[in-house]
């Protein structure tokens, strides 16, 4: 399994789509881009924004590497 702390060490993610109530992010790690939910169900009045800091996503990070949906992005 994947180290969550390497993952978002100084790093940033990026905004790819939103499907179905999740906003899909995507974070470069090893030289491979890697995607990841957010739902947008969870966030209530928390702003999106297209680049953002890796550290403030660690919780949906974790839980995509738990449910096998931190994926390499197409």
């Amino acid at each position: 399994m994947m180290n969550i702390k390497e993952i978002i060490k100084d790093n940033k993610v990026y905004f790819h789509f939103i499907r179905a109530n999740n906003a899909f992010y995507k974070i470069l790690y090893n030289d491979i881009w890697y995607m990841f939910p957010v739902s947008l169900l969870e966030l209530g009045d928390a702003t999106l924004l297209s680049e953002d800091k890796a550290i403030f996503f660690m919780r949906y990070i974790r839980k995509a590497l738990e449910n096998n949906e931190f994926v390499i992005a197409t």
